[in-house]
């Protein structure tokens, strides 16, 4: 079946369109907010250092917050639950504008970027939609994954660059008040949708989600995925500013996401095979693999033309990896806690994010650029070392 007839297909399901609508809007500042704080903050402070504690500090509410924000939703309902989330993380950005505008004291921005970590997670509740919509049809719903994986390439890929322009075009604030207003402009389109929302669970079945067998194996994987993600782009980010180019870091980078997306969508349209079990370890495989390619490239042909290939094979890896941990996670995942559990993978990839930009910063300052590729074939090693353990789903 050709490609573009089975998203067709997917979003003929009435309230599909509408919903995704507002979720895509909603997801678009997540590739925003970061950039547009750093921006901001060192504008005005003239210290990176005091961004990067501020934005690092938000990262950490947000591990801490995401999987409490989920069980609510799990509990009381997207729509009960979102929209008063949204509006404090809303309101703890523009706390953050007017502290930087006015020159506040320095731990008000550590307060108030906290506050952002309310924002629910919308790819969650998203693929909470799907698989309540499509639970009888995994063919389908293995679809819906792989669309979702590539919006949020698409996202985190649109994201940054647009938070740059607005911030560089506009004023240092341009990033953070735009990102605040199409939060909460496609939480409550998203919200609004009714008929294909989940029905809420206040007693849910089953033990947390990481007392749940088979699924901390899953999580731990999402954590040694997020440290590819985070090394790779310190590596890169640190490989094209020692080449004398750093502004085309963030465009190299894109291309990653790019062959991510695209390996998505086309991911999407092959019919599952065999238990995911399976499909998960040939994808941890591919990734282990085609995670060597940026090193290669760097290391032998020293150009960032020949690293902009790599990463754009390398990212091909990467949804295919996603969609399937993700399709895994929504079978262990206990009646009622799907929310929770897809909260705490994202919890995982942050945690993992993390520690690959801290690991690979610091080998690409104490080594080299180049020595910073190490990190991220590591981790992916490390993923496919952790395999998937226990009975294939049926």
């Amino acid at each position: 079946m050709p490609q573009r007839t089975t998203y067709r297909r997917l979003f003929t399901i009435p309230g599909t369109r509408a919903f995704t609508t507002g979720n895509l809007i909603a997801r678009l500042p997540a590739g925003m907010f970061s950039v547009s704080a750093v921006v901001m903050i060192a504008g005005s402070r003239g210290s990176y250092a005091l961004a990067g504690a501020v934005t690092a500090t938000g990262l950490a509410a947000t591990a801490v917050t995401a999987p409490w924000i989920a069980r609510l939703i799990d509990r009381h309902g997207q729509s009960r639950t979102a929209v008063p989330a949204t509006a404090v993380a809303v309101l703890g950005s523009l706390s953050l504008l007017l502290c930087v505008h006015y020159g506040a004291p320095d731990w008000t921005l550590f307060a108030a970027y906290a506050a952002t970590a309310t924002t629910p997670n919308t790819g969650g509740m998203s693929r909470a939609r799907w698989a309540h919509l499509l639970a009888d049809a995994p063919e389908s719903l293995h679809t819906a994954n792989s669309f979702e994986q590539a919006a949020d390439e698409l996202c985190f890929m649109l994201g940054p660059a647009l938070a740059a322009f607005l911030c560089g075009t506009f004023f240092p604030e341009a990033g953070t008040l735009a990102g605040a207003v199409l939060l909460i402009t496609g939480t409550l389109i998203f919200t609004a949708q009714r008929r294909t929302e989940p029905p809420t669970r206040p007693t849910p079945k089953g033990s947390s989600p990481l007392r749940t067998p088979g699924i901390p194996p899953l999580i731990a994987g999402f954590v040694a995925t997020g440290a590819v993600f985070g090394a790779m782009e310190v590596a890169t980010l640190a490989y094209a500013d020692a080449a004398g180019d750093r502004t085309a870091g963030g465009a190299v980078l894109a291309l990653q996401a790019a062959g991510s997306c695209a390996a998505g969508l086309l991911y999407g349209k092959r019919k599952p095979t065999g238990p995911p079990e399976h499909r998960l370890r040939c994808c941890l495989l591919a990734m282990s693999t085609l995670m060597s390619l940026p090193l290669l490239a760097a290391s032998t042909l020293d150009s960032l033309p020949a690293l902009a290939t790599a990463l754009l094979l390398a990212g091909t890896a990467t949804a295919p990896t996603m969609i399937t941990t993700m399709t895994l996670l929504q079978h262990r995942t206990p009646e009622g806690r799907l929310n929770e559990g897809m909260s705490l993978a994202v919890t995982g990839l942050l945690l993992g994010i993390a520690c690959g930009s801290a690991t690979g910063g610091w080998v690409a300052e104490h080594a080299s650029p180049t020595a910073g590729f190490l990190v991220p074939v590591a981790a992916a090693t490390t993923a496919l070392l952790i395999g998937v353990p226990g009975r294939p789903t049926p």
